[in-house]
């Protein structure tokens, strides 16, 4: 998707001449002359823009993750592959089950992430450090925001921003913080973030809000410097699990103080699970930043309503969350999603990775129709059946039980375990080929679908969550209202009140309003991870997916508790959707209509002509799938099942192949933390090892029982 950061690149470059190849082996180089770069504001704006595509390059981190791992490593969401050992990624995303010792450190993708962030981090720091250096520093930093101060905040921010994700993914890190420093030794995570805490609460009065001076979502700005002091905060006062071979002063606060932890685990593997015995003042902290920006958030736009209109042919919306993401898919109109703090811009028809990895799937190859889209990411079967209210429109607008063929027809998704977008159940639908206006058909990583790197709803629901953890209930209830109940017919869920009971208190229902607002977008695994739910969540995992299977085999489906039932076969059948209802891509299915087959579930389909983009499907007619089965049981052989044989529908395997598939679907979910582990208290080692060439050139060591050597 074109704009003014992308076109700004070249410039960037010019001034960044100086390689950072070798970022850890070697200093961290300075790569901007200050005289030059900051004798006005386009070109320290060009040497700024530069630092962001190094983010933008670095796919792993905003993406697809470490080979999937924040998607498939949570208790919502699945692999596509059959479960294996050897496979790739698989000791990640299950936490390590044949044991850190066995896993080898030169393998998967964060080998290069790692280093690619320190680049990012090494042009920031010789922005920030080349800014502090001038002459009229202070001047630029007093009074309202000017243009410099904005540059000098991004820089600030994007630096901090690399730092989260360091810590997230790997604990303690190196932390280089001036041009021509080595990026070596280990530092407490919880100074690194105590550090950048402070330093991005210095810029944030001096930066603008999206919609002040020309600002857009694309930069990061006063709100999202706001959210990440709240996403950072939360991290810090969270959960995690630290090194205790570091010595017993080696966790220290940004102040150099030795915390103290309140630790749920016992010791294993020389780590321990716990938080931060102060916690509470870092939330307060949150609270402050997070409340800010719900106050004033500039043009950003939480949508309580769609402000779609029923198309021509009579395509109903009505739909807000699933606006936001169709704005993603804005490509030639050059948008962004008003819900995005910041977004991640792509080129339209060049680059990026949604839906190639993450996003409904296709099993066409490329040049197809769509091409091909991996799906590799799925959401388990009790999340999608069991815990979603009926009545939540999230559901349809996230999950999807139907792809493409890559021939221009709708693709039922079976539960068989398979490859290369088919099977494996359920499959994100956030992101899909055919909402784009003129997708590229000649490569999977063409979408040009942007990434929502922080959306408003994540700054409503962190802001919830610190008024909940501090005992304010009455003020996060009504924080979390103003999320949850958008996602509902007329703006109101009548039972609101019943999801809070049912979920145990208003915090534990913030976490789950969570799960149902991110569900694919990775974020999961690490509210698990930071909250202290992981240990519990792991082992009612498994057992929920076992018993899942055990009635699906024994009674021919599953049963739920919001009146849903998972059956063990359905009955499809090809239709002539452009026919019917004058459309193929299908939108909200109207209220009344949900015994449609066609049009419910919702958001599903094929591109409504793909014929023009790809001649060789032009006479494709029958396109759609229509389902019946979907969420109430029909007995095979009865008379209902053969009145709709009798109408052309066929039977199909749909649950009950998951018993083909135990391992993969119920008995090794989350496998490195067994209900052994939870019983003993150990700690979940979820955190990534250095490389064994990271090792030998930044005098760091790996903890957690990994290897020091290949």
């Amino acid at each position: 998707m074109k704009n003014n950061i992308i076109k700004a690149i070249a410039a960037g470059m010019l001034l960044l001449a100086t390689g950072c190849s070798d970022y850890l082996e070697t200093t961290s180089p300075s790569v901007v002359d200050k005289d030059f770069v900051f004798s006005d504001v386009e070109s320290a704006r060009a040497a700024l823009y530069y630092g962001y595509q190094t983010l933008q390059n670095n796919r792993s981190v905003h993406s697809v993750g470490y080979f999937w791992c924040p998607i498939w490593g949570s208790d919502i969401e699945d692999a596509q592959d059959t479960y294996s050992e050897g496979s790739a990624g698989c000791q990640e995303k299950t936490f390590y089950p044949g044991g850190t010792e066995n896993y080898n450190i030169n393998s998967g993708e964060g080998t290069e992430v790692f280093g690619m962030l320190y680049q990012t981090i090494a042009v920031c720091n010789s922005l920030i450090n080349a800014f502090e250096e001038k002459s009229d520093f202070e001047q630029i930093m007093s009074g309202e925001p000017n243009d410099m101060s904005d540059i000098y905040g991004q820089a600030v921010a994007l630096r901090a921003t690399c730092y989260w994700e360091l810590f997230k993914w790997y604990g303690d890190v190196p932390h280089a913080l001036k041009t021509g420093e080595k990026a070596e030794g280990l530092t407490s995570r919880f100074a690194i973030a105590d550090y950048h805490i402070q330093k991005l609460r210095e810029v944030e009065p001096h930066m603008f809000r999206v919609g002040e001076s020309s600002h857009r979502a694309d930069v990061m700005n006063r709100t999202y410097v706001q959210g990440l002091i709240g996403r950072l905060c939360l991290y810090n006062a969270g959960y995690t699990t630290r090194r205790t071979d570091l010595g017993a002063d080696f966790y220290v606060d940004g102040d150099g103080k030795q915390i103290t932890f309140e630790d749920w685990s016992v010791e294993k593997n020389k780590a321990i699970y716990g938080r931060r015995s102060d916690w509470r003042n870092i939330y307060q902290i949150a609270k402050e930043y997070l409340q800010a920006a719900v106050n004033n958030h500039g043009s950003i736009e939480l949508h309580l309503t769609d402000p779609r209109t029923n198309d021509a042919n009579g395509r109903e919306y009505g739909n807000p969350f699933q606006y936001c993401f169709q704005q993603m898919h804005c490509g030639i109109t050059d948008g962004l999603a008003d819900e995005s703090v910041y977004e991640i811009p792509m080129e339209y028809n060049n680059g990026s990775d949604r839906p190639a990895y993450i996003g409904r799937p296709s099993r066409g190859g490329n040049g197809d129709a769509p091409c091909v889209g991996c799906g590799q990411d799925r959401v388990q079967a009790w999340f999608y059946y069991g815990a979603f209210n009926p009545k939540d429109l999230r559901r349809d607008a996230s999950i999807t039980v139907t792809g493409s063929d890559g021939q221009g027809h709708e693709d039922i998704q079976s539960f068989e375990r398979s490859n290369w977008g088919c099977g494996a159940g359920p499959a994100t639908n956030k992101w899909d080929w055919n909402r784009l206006p003129a997708p590229n058909t000649n490569s999977y990583g063409t979408s040009g679908i942007n990434v929502s790197y922080m959306r408003i709803s994540d700054i409503y629901l962190m802001l919830a969550e610190v008024q909940a953890a501090l005992g304010e209930d009455n003020a996060a209830k009504s924080t979390l209202a103003i999320v949850h109940n958008r996602n509902y017919v007329g703006g109101v869920d009548t039972n609101f009140d019943k999801y809070i009971n049912d979920c145990g208190s208003v915090w534990d229902a913030v976490i789950q309003e969570r799960a149902f607002e991110f569900v694919g977008e990775g974020v999961r695994r690490f509210d698990l991870i930071r909250t202290g739910k992981l240990p519990k969540a792991a082992v009612e995992n498994r057992k929920e997916m076992n018993r899942i299977i055990d009635e699906v085999v024994a009674n021919g489906y599953a049963q739920f508790d919001n009146g849903n039932q998972l059956p063990a076969y359905i009955w499809t059948k090809m239709v002539d959707a452009r026919s019917q209802y004058g459309y193929r891509l299908t939108g909200q299915c109207p209220v009344g209509k949900e015994d449609d087959p066609v049009l419910y579930p919702s958001w599903r389909g094929q591109h409504d002509d793909w014929g023009s983009l790809y001649p060789k499907v032009a006479g494709a007619t029958e396109t759609n799938v229509a389902i019946k089965g979907l969420f109430k049981y029909i007995a095979p052989g009865s008379a209902e099942a053969q009145a709709l044989e009798a109408a052309g529908y066929v039977q199909k395997p749909w649950a009950v192949d998951m018993d083909k598939y135990r391992d993969s679907y119920a008995t090794k979910l989350l496998a490195g933390y067994s209900d052994a582990d939870y019983a003993a208290k150990n700690p979940p080692i979820y955190l990534l090892p250095f490389t064994y060439n990271t090792l030998t050139t930044s005098n760091i060591t790996n903890g957690y029982g990994f290897r020091q050597e290949q």
